[in-house]
């Protein structure tokens, strides 16, 4: 039995999940999330706990209970307080600017590069251009915006220039030496 597939999963108040076959969907204040899980996979709502269960003990099954256990929680963590990863651009007249659904990244190439922002996902950007932020209910989305958008340019070891996670360390390299 999986030890995070076995776990019973906490329906906070405000919260409503409904179950029926395979397809899961909860609803909150932030908004509504719905998946639909493999064959096997069976999810319960008993007494304000969500209960995820597998058929039988075939490796993908195995494979599928702690990790569709795990996807329920994350949807219900996100209708109650969502996402959110923050983005740092560092470099001499690096910056972002958001125009409507399209984020506009200068990063020294001779044209800008330009993200179209998801349906469900919010961007803001700071005053000077350099703190960007990604929002929104679904975790799975928000981190795969952040990464794109980290993916134009990433930090580089030599002079840390670039766009890095907030938080992220990035280790330096030493530049070549002058004989």
């Amino acid at each position: 039995m999986s030890r995070i597939g076995k776990q019973p999963v906490a329906i906070p108040a405000g919260v409503t999940v409904t179950a029926e076959d395979n397809a899961v969907t909860v609803k909150g204040k932030l908004g509504e999330l719905s998946r639909t899980f493999q064959r096997g996979i069976a999810v319960k709502v008993e007494d304000g706990k969500v209960l995820v269960t597998r058929a039988d003990d075939t490796r993908m099954q195995r494979s599928c209970h702690g990790l569709s256990r795990t996807l329920v929680k994350n949807m219900i963590e996100g209708v109650t307080n969502g996402y959110k990863k923050a983005l740092n651009i560092d470099g001499t007249g690096f910056k972002a600017v958001l125009q409507g659904q399209k984020l506009s990244l200068s990063l020294g190439f001779a044209s800008p590069k330009e993200y179209l922002i998801p349906d469900g996902i919010k961007v803001t950007v700071d005053a000077a251009g350099v703190n960007v932020t990604v929002e929104g209910i679904s975790k799975e989305l928000v981190g795969e915006a952040a990464a794109r958008i980290r993916s134009y340019y990433p930090a580089e070891p030599y002079k840390g220039k670039g766009i890095k996670y907030a938080g992220e360390q990035i280790r330096r390299k030493q530049g070549k030496t002058v004989a």
